[in-house]
């Protein structure tokens, strides 16, 4: 069409019309198809290259800007448009402000003459035709948004009634507790007293007896001693028919009565009494901790009506739930050494002089982790060289024998060197790559146990669904012993 522009001009124009497949000429409109190859004008470039060249004085004035709508004399523009890049005189420039157009082709309010121009053959309402149904999607809209506002106000008000639930529950537990608790205090105290009272008793009985056995021997001892010297006197008197008249009535009263006999007990009296009572504690102080354990486990596996969270999936998801795992040393096999913070086992040949102690493993290269898992945990395990055995048990797993190792009973679930999981004797090979870190996951309300192996991915060995009754441990064995 012979009109000029620069090149990035021009290429940035024709860039935004590929997608109509065709291109104009921004001021003339002539449409071009295909794409016209685009060369420099070389006059005018040379006379670009002279302009620039010259000096040009700052105080120097614009040239008008003329309207692309006038056919004969060309008036003075005195707006142009920003989307459609054309300048108006006054007499065009009404029509841009009359009846609007929607263009739905391009998404944008244009003017009469641009639906003629630019927006030729483009799919054009009036706007307030448009307006009218936006106004309609505007109104669904609102009325999903304010049905939401409503069901999340709803909840909102669930979760309120929740709070004060929770409250009111735990607060009666904790009244209802304490009176439990009094109560048994009471009874032992009551027992306490009834048994002093009982002991008072049979003390005040016994001294009673043996203070009127006592005062029986008194008299008879003091008749004895009397007898005794008139024996004696009798004894001295040379008046022999004195002494054969009285010596058959003291010979007689000389010889033994049928007196009590006295049997001399272990100054114990009362030990079987409070060996009883010791007996009693001990049972009481067994049942306490083995039935504790379970009141623990009812307070943290309480169920409550909250939105369930859900299943973490990425690395990321599990890390939420990451645990700090520190072993125990009173569990440690004497072949295992502590290291780090009680964080990394390693399994020597010599034995270590560790005290002796009721959770000790002693059989198998075992230990336990210090701190009780429930509710959601995730932790991750940095195998060595040395075989080894990630584990998850219940506290009262047993400490000596064969079923004291991991996996060989139904107290605890193990993975041995990432390639079987074992739990009540009973195995499951897992095959695949193996990785030298473990991840492992727990959802104790949910009874869901999970083995992965961690690497650029997660890769998930084995998943355990089961119900645990009990709090449980994190577990490691070692075994192939390194020297040193």
């Amino acid at each position: 069409c012979g009109h000029s522009y620069c090149m990035n001009c021009i290429q940035i124009h024709w860039d935004k019309e590929d997608q109509k497949e065709t291109h104009s000429c921004p001021q003339w409109r002539q449409t071009f198809a295909p794409r016209s190859a685009l060369g420099k004008n070389t006059m005018l470039g040379e006379s670009v290259e002279d302009l620039k060249k010259t000096s040009v004085s700052a105080s120097s004035e614009l040239e008008d800007v003329s309207c692309d709508f006038c056919t004969d004399t060309k008036l003075k523009a005195v707006k142009s448009c920003v989307q459609c890049r054309v300048s108006y005189c006054e007499q065009h420039l009404q029509p841009h402000y009359e009846s609007p157009i929607f263009c739905r082709t391009d998404q944008q309010c244009i003017c009469c003459l641009c639906s003629k121009v630019e927006h030729k053959g483009h799919d054009t309402v009036p706007a307030s035709t448009e307006r009218k149904e936006k106004q309609r999607e505007l109104e669904v809209s609102q009325q999903n948004i304010q049905q939401r506002i409503k069901e999340k106000e709803k909840d909102v008000k669930v979760l309120q009634q929740e709070v004060e639930a929770i409250n009111q529950s735990a607060d009666k537990a904790v009244r209802d507790n304490e009176k439990v608790f009094e109560d048994l205090v009471s009874l032992i105290k009551k027992r306490s007293s009834n048994l002093k009272q009982q002991i008072r008793s049979k003390q005040k009985n016994e001294l009673n007896r043996v203070g009127e056995l006592q005062e029986k021997l008194q008299q008879e001892l003091a008749e004895l001693k009397r007898k005794g010297t008139e024996l004696e006197q009798l004894s001295c008197t040379q008046d022999h028919i004195h002494f054969l008249h009285s010596y058959p009535l003291l010979s007689s009263l000389s010889e033994s009565t049928n007196s009590p006999s006295i049997n001399i007990h272990s100054t114990c009296y009362f030990d079987e009494v409070t060996a009883a009572v010791s007996e009693v504690r001990k049972k009481l102080e067994n049942t306490i901790k083995l039935e504790w354990t379970k009141i623990s486990l009812k307070v943290t596996s309480a169920e409550f009506l909250l939105l369930p969270e859900p299943e973490p999936k990425t690395r990321a998801d599990f890390l939420q739930y990451s645990r700090q795992i520190t072993l125990d040393l009173n569990t440690a096999h004497p072949q295992l050494i502590l290291s780090e913070g009680n964080r990394v086992a390693r399994l020597t040949i010599k034995k270590q002089l560790y005290p002796d102690h009721p959770d000790r493993f002693t059989q198998r290269q075992q230990v336990l982790s210090r701190e009780s898992l429930t509710g959601r945990c995730y932790w991750e395990v940095e195998m060595g060289p040395a075989s080894a055995t990630v584990a998850v048990t219940y506290k009262d797993i047993s400490r000596t024998g064969d079923e004291s190792e991991f996996g060989c009973n139904d107290r605890s679930w193990a993975l041995e060197n990432s390639v079987e999981f074992i739990h009540n004797s009973m195995s499951n090979t897992i095959s695949g790559p193996r990785s030298a870190r473990i991840g492992v996951y727990l959802d104790h309300s949910a009874g869901v146990l999970s083995f992965y192996w961690i690497s650029n991915t997660m890769t998930l060995l084995h998943r355990v669904q089961t119900t645990f009754s009990q709090p449980l441990y994190a577990g490691l064995s070692v075994y192939e012993p390194v020297k040193g």
